[in-house]
Protein backbone atom coordinates (compact mmCIF):
# COMPACT_ATOMS: atom_id res chain seq x y z
CA UNK A 1 0.00 0.00 0.00
CA UNK A 2 1.16 3.39 -1.14
CA UNK A 3 1.19 6.70 0.61
CA UNK A 4 -1.71 7.89 -1.46
CA UNK A 5 -3.79 5.07 -1.33
CA UNK A 6 -3.88 5.25 2.32
CA UNK A 7 -4.36 8.37 2.60
CA UNK A 8 -7.37 7.94 0.13
CA UNK A 9 -8.93 4.98 2.50
CA UNK A 10 -8.48 7.34 5.94
CA UNK A 11 -10.21 10.07 4.60
CA UNK A 12 -13.00 7.69 3.16
CA UNK A 13 -13.45 5.58 6.60
CA UNK A 14 -13.13 8.88 8.36
CA UNK A 15 -15.82 10.13 6.57
CA UNK A 16 -17.85 7.84 6.39
CA UNK A 17 -18.50 7.27 10.38
CA UNK A 18 -21.28 8.42 11.56
CA UNK A 19 -19.68 8.91 15.19
CA UNK A 20 -17.38 11.42 13.42
CA UNK A 21 -20.24 13.52 12.39
CA UNK A 22 -22.44 13.65 15.59
CA UNK A 23 -19.25 14.28 18.01
CA UNK A 24 -16.57 15.86 16.06
CA UNK A 25 -18.98 18.01 13.42
CA UNK A 26 -22.28 17.75 16.23
CA UNK A 27 -21.09 19.03 19.43
CA UNK A 28 -19.21 22.28 18.43
CA UNK A 29 -22.92 23.21 16.38
CA UNK A 30 -24.93 22.36 19.52
CA UNK A 31 -23.18 24.57 21.27
CA UNK A 32 -22.93 27.17 19.08
CA UNK A 33 -26.57 27.69 18.54
CA UNK A 34 -27.81 26.43 22.14
CA UNK A 35 -25.51 29.51 23.55
CA UNK A 36 -25.39 32.15 20.56
CA UNK A 37 -28.78 31.79 18.85
CA UNK A 38 -30.84 33.24 21.27
CA UNK A 39 -28.57 36.40 22.00
CA UNK A 40 -27.31 36.48 18.19
CA UNK A 41 -27.61 40.31 17.87
CA UNK A 42 -26.85 41.31 21.43
CA UNK A 43 -23.35 43.06 21.49
CA UNK A 44 -21.29 41.81 24.29
CA UNK A 45 -20.41 45.25 26.76
CA UNK A 46 -17.42 46.36 26.18
CA UNK A 47 -16.50 44.68 22.86
CA UNK A 48 -18.54 45.91 20.19
CA UNK A 49 -19.06 42.19 19.16
CA UNK A 50 -22.08 40.06 18.99
CA UNK A 51 -22.90 37.17 20.21
CA UNK A 52 -22.89 34.92 17.21
CA UNK A 53 -19.48 36.54 15.92
CA UNK A 54 -17.56 35.74 19.27
CA UNK A 55 -18.75 32.68 19.85
CA UNK A 56 -18.29 31.23 15.99
CA UNK A 57 -14.90 32.18 16.38
CA UNK A 58 -14.59 30.40 20.09
CA UNK A 59 -15.97 27.49 19.28
CA UNK A 60 -14.25 27.13 16.09
CA UNK A 61 -11.19 26.56 17.97
CA UNK A 62 -13.09 23.94 20.18
CA UNK A 63 -14.60 22.10 17.35
CA UNK A 64 -11.23 21.91 15.38
CA UNK A 65 -9.30 20.82 18.93
CA UNK A 66 -11.53 18.36 19.04
CA UNK A 67 -11.28 17.57 15.41
CA UNK A 68 -7.26 16.80 15.47
CA UNK A 69 -7.41 15.17 18.88
CA UNK A 70 -10.10 12.45 17.90
CA UNK A 71 -7.35 11.09 15.22
CA UNK A 72 -6.23 9.75 18.50
CA UNK A 73 -9.33 7.24 19.20
CA UNK A 74 -9.33 5.75 15.75
CA UNK A 75 -5.50 4.98 16.18
CA UNK A 76 -6.25 3.36 19.84
CA UNK A 77 -9.24 1.22 17.92
CA UNK A 78 -6.86 0.18 14.94
CA UNK A 79 -3.98 -0.67 17.30
CA UNK A 80 -6.41 -3.29 19.30
CA UNK A 81 -7.45 -4.72 15.75
CA UNK A 82 -4.10 -5.43 14.98
CA UNK A 83 -4.05 -2.96 11.91
CA UNK A 84 -1.22 -1.09 13.05
CA UNK A 85 0.90 -4.30 13.32
CA UNK A 86 -0.61 -5.34 9.13
CA UNK A 87 0.63 -1.49 8.20
CA UNK A 88 4.33 -2.35 9.77
CA UNK A 89 4.94 -5.02 7.51
CA UNK A 90 3.90 -3.12 4.40
CA UNK A 91 5.60 -1.04 2.32
CA UNK A 92 3.97 1.93 3.60
CA UNK A 93 6.54 4.30 5.24
CA UNK A 94 6.27 5.55 9.02
CA UNK A 95 6.18 9.15 7.29
CA UNK A 96 3.54 7.93 5.04
CA UNK A 97 1.23 6.93 7.50
CA UNK A 98 1.55 9.84 10.12
CA UNK A 99 1.29 12.50 6.77
CA UNK A 100 -2.62 10.53 6.05
CA UNK A 101 -3.17 10.65 9.86
CA UNK A 102 -2.09 14.05 10.01
CA UNK A 103 -4.33 15.14 6.45
CA UNK A 104 -6.97 13.18 7.49
CA UNK A 105 -7.12 15.15 11.14
CA UNK A 106 -7.04 18.70 9.06
CA UNK A 107 -9.60 17.59 6.42
CA UNK A 108 -11.89 17.28 9.83
CA UNK A 109 -10.90 20.73 11.28
CA UNK A 110 -12.19 22.10 8.10
CA UNK A 111 -15.43 20.02 8.09
CA UNK A 112 -15.59 21.42 11.41
CA UNK A 113 -14.80 24.99 10.63
CA UNK A 114 -16.97 25.16 7.36
CA UNK A 115 -20.04 24.42 9.47
CA UNK A 116 -19.70 27.06 11.91
CA UNK A 117 -18.91 29.62 9.70
CA UNK A 118 -22.10 28.59 7.64
CA UNK A 119 -24.15 28.59 10.98
CA UNK A 120 -22.16 31.83 11.90
CA UNK A 121 -23.35 33.81 8.45
CA UNK A 122 -27.07 32.46 8.82
CA UNK A 123 -26.84 34.75 12.20
CA UNK A 124 -25.74 37.58 10.93
CA UNK A 125 -21.98 37.42 11.22
CA UNK A 126 -20.18 39.34 8.74
CA UNK A 127 -16.37 39.43 7.79
CA UNK A 128 -14.01 40.23 5.01
CA UNK A 129 -13.00 37.94 2.94
CA UNK A 130 -9.42 38.64 4.16
CA UNK A 131 -10.29 38.12 7.70
CA UNK A 132 -12.18 35.00 6.90
CA UNK A 133 -8.81 33.74 5.35
CA UNK A 134 -6.61 35.55 7.83
CA UNK A 135 -8.25 33.43 10.75
CA UNK A 136 -8.56 30.65 9.14
CA UNK A 137 -5.10 30.02 8.21
CA UNK A 138 -4.09 30.98 11.82
CA UNK A 139 -5.98 27.89 13.16
CA UNK A 140 -4.75 25.89 10.49
CA UNK A 141 -1.08 26.50 12.37
CA UNK A 142 -2.53 26.57 15.86
CA UNK A 143 -3.77 22.90 15.34
CA UNK A 144 -0.41 21.44 14.61
CA UNK A 145 0.55 20.57 17.95
CA UNK A 146 -2.87 19.04 18.77
CA UNK A 147 -2.89 16.69 15.54
CA UNK A 148 0.58 15.88 17.53
CA UNK A 149 -1.40 15.26 20.78
CA UNK A 150 -3.82 12.94 18.67
CA UNK A 151 -1.38 10.64 17.53
CA UNK A 152 0.43 10.49 21.10
CA UNK A 153 -2.55 9.53 22.49
CA UNK A 154 -3.23 6.98 20.39
CA UNK A 155 -0.66 4.89 20.37
CA UNK A 156 -0.15 5.21 24.43
CA UNK A 157 -3.86 4.36 25.44
CA UNK A 158 -6.34 1.44 24.61
CA UNK A 159 -10.50 2.07 23.41
CA UNK A 160 -11.56 1.83 27.16
CA UNK A 161 -9.27 4.68 27.84
CA UNK A 162 -8.79 6.68 24.73
CA UNK A 163 -12.71 8.20 24.89
CA UNK A 164 -12.77 9.66 28.58
CA UNK A 165 -9.36 10.58 28.53
CA UNK A 166 -9.93 12.51 24.82
CA UNK A 167 -12.72 14.49 26.56
CA UNK A 168 -11.54 15.61 29.32
CA UNK A 169 -8.15 16.71 27.18
CA UNK A 170 -10.25 19.01 24.91
CA UNK A 171 -12.06 20.05 27.90
CA UNK A 172 -9.61 21.63 30.17
CA UNK A 173 -7.79 22.90 27.31
CA UNK A 174 -10.70 24.67 25.86
CA UNK A 175 -11.55 26.33 29.21
CA UNK A 176 -7.91 26.95 29.80
CA UNK A 177 -7.52 28.89 26.81
CA UNK A 178 -11.02 30.55 27.03
CA UNK A 179 -12.87 29.04 24.57
CA UNK A 180 -15.58 29.39 26.59
CA UNK A 181 -15.45 32.99 28.26
CA UNK A 182 -12.68 35.47 28.04
CA UNK A 183 -10.21 34.82 30.81
CA UNK A 184 -8.32 38.36 31.46
CA UNK A 185 -6.61 38.48 34.40
CA UNK A 186 -5.48 36.06 37.42
CA UNK A 187 -3.46 33.19 37.77
CA UNK A 188 -5.57 31.61 35.00
CA UNK A 189 -4.77 34.61 32.20
CA UNK A 190 -0.90 33.76 33.10
CA UNK A 191 -0.73 30.13 32.93
CA UNK A 192 -2.72 29.79 29.98
CA UNK A 193 -0.34 31.85 27.86
CA UNK A 194 2.09 28.63 27.76
CA UNK A 195 -0.61 26.49 26.35
CA UNK A 196 -1.27 26.05 22.67
CA UNK A 197 -4.84 25.97 23.23
CA UNK A 198 -4.52 29.49 24.18
CA UNK A 199 -3.18 30.52 21.25
CA UNK A 200 -5.64 28.86 19.01
CA UNK A 201 -8.46 30.31 20.42
CA UNK A 202 -6.70 33.49 20.19
CA UNK A 203 -6.43 32.92 16.03
CA UNK A 204 -10.34 34.68 16.62
CA UNK A 205 -8.52 38.40 17.15
CA UNK A 206 -7.57 38.32 13.57
CA UNK A 207 -11.39 38.15 12.70
CA UNK A 208 -12.64 40.30 15.74
CA UNK A 209 -9.71 43.00 15.43
CA UNK A 210 -7.27 42.06 12.91
CA UNK A 211 -4.03 41.37 15.36
CA UNK A 212 -2.37 38.00 14.95
CA UNK A 213 -0.48 36.43 17.79
CA UNK A 214 2.81 38.27 18.83
CA UNK A 215 6.09 36.38 19.02
CA UNK A 216 5.02 34.73 22.37
CA UNK A 217 2.46 32.88 20.21
CA UNK A 218 4.47 32.04 17.79
CA UNK A 219 6.99 30.41 19.67
CA UNK A 220 4.84 28.84 22.43
CA UNK A 221 2.80 27.19 19.32
CA UNK A 222 5.98 25.51 17.62
CA UNK A 223 7.47 24.89 20.57
CA UNK A 224 4.80 22.18 22.16
CA UNK A 225 4.38 21.26 18.52
CA UNK A 226 8.27 19.80 18.53
CA UNK A 227 8.00 18.37 22.36
CA UNK A 228 4.49 16.83 21.24
CA UNK A 229 5.67 15.45 17.87
CA UNK A 230 8.54 14.11 19.74
CA UNK A 231 6.41 12.16 22.39
CA UNK A 232 4.24 10.96 19.32
CA UNK A 233 7.59 9.31 17.47
CA UNK A 234 8.30 8.05 20.29
CA UNK A 235 5.32 6.62 21.63
CA UNK A 236 4.98 5.33 18.06
CA UNK A 237 8.87 3.64 18.33
CA UNK A 238 7.13 1.91 21.88
CA UNK A 239 4.30 0.51 20.43
CA UNK A 240 6.19 -0.88 17.48
CA UNK A 241 9.21 -2.48 19.74
CA UNK A 242 6.09 -4.67 21.58
CA UNK A 243 5.23 -6.22 18.37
Amino acid sequence: MNGIAYTRYELLRTFRNRRFFLFSLGFPLIFFWLIAAPQHNKVISGTGLTYATYYMVSLASFGTMMSMISTGARIAGERQAGWTRQLRISPLSVRAYFRAKVLTAYAMALSSLLLLYISGSLLGVSLSAGRWLAMTGLIMVGLLPFAALGILVGHLVNTDSVGPLMGGLVSILAFLGGAWFAITSGFLHAFGQFLPSWWLVQARNVALDGHAWGARGWITVAAWTAILAAGAAWAYRRDTARV
